[in-house]
């Protein structure tokens, strides 16, 4: 990813709305829909500056993967404990066998190997254990955020649901979220192309009160994820283990 997008980050992670209510979506997600059993070890893999570090550790003993050097001396901080520097898609130094969840919150994306990098990911859990994974949704939608935060690609369930099993997991669940406000998304984006935005990592928050308003719509969706099909939205998540 550009400096950029680690700084911003590390700067508005706290109070973005994207930030806050996506870690009330995904801890709902995680105490719902993955088995987790007594002191759990999880590993999140990617973690940058670290928004969901302390999200994360209320589950269980927590580590944590990033390579940007700048990003994971902030993480580490965070965390009270060093972040490990092992790339995707070999994971090199990660304990096999040792994690009972592993999360990949919009990560994939950026790796040019994800069918290695699940590989690798799953011998990384012990039995039972689940990868709950976060990627950006629909390739039509590729814009300037995409360019900035150097992704390889966006999914459709299709090709997520592909990847996963070309890996030989085993899809538990399979969803879309942020979908309450996809239309406003998709609204954006075609003004981005219209105007020929061309440099945008677009995480810096909009003005308090619609940074509120966000906030509230999407976080209404940790009421029915994992329950309810969703409609598309702008992201997609996936729970799987190793099959």
């Amino acid at each position: 990813m550009e400096r950029v997008v680690y700084d911003r980050m590390a700067e508005y992670a706290d109070r973005h709305w994207w930030y806050r209510a996506r870690r009330d979506i995904l801890a709902r997600l995680i105490a719902d829909r993955i088995p987790l059993p007594e002191n759990p070890r999880i590993l999140e893999i990617g973690c940058g500056t670290g928004p969901n570090l302390d999200m994360l550790r209320g589950f269980g003993r927590l580590d944590a993967v990033e390579i940007d050097a700048r990003a994971r001396a902030v993480a580490s901080a965070r965390l009270g404990r060093p972040v490990l520097d092992a790339p995707l898609p070999h994971l090199v130094g990660i304990e096999n066998g040792a994690y009972d969840l592993i999360c990949l919150l919009d990560v994939l994306e950026h790796v040019a190997e994800d069918r290695q990098a699940l590989v690798s990911i799953a011998g990384k859990l012990r039995p039972g254990g689940r990868i709950l994974i976060a990627v950006p949704a629909h390739p039509w939608m590729w814009s300037a955020h995409d360019r900035v935060n150097h992704h390889q690609r966006r999914y459709t369930k299709r090709t997520l649901r592909a990847v996963v099993g070309a890996a030989r997991l085993r899809l538990h669940m399979l969803s879309y979220f942020n979908s309450l406000l996809f239309p406003l998304a998709v609204t954006s984006r075609l003004a981005e192309r219209l105007f020929r935005k061309q440099d945008d990592s677009a995480d810096t928050p909009p003005p308090a009160p619609l940074n509120r308003l966000f906030e509230a719509a999407f976080r209404l969706e940790r009421y029915a994820i994992g329950r309810l099909p969703f409609p598309p939205g702008l992201s997609l998540v996936a729970i799987a283990s190793a099959a």
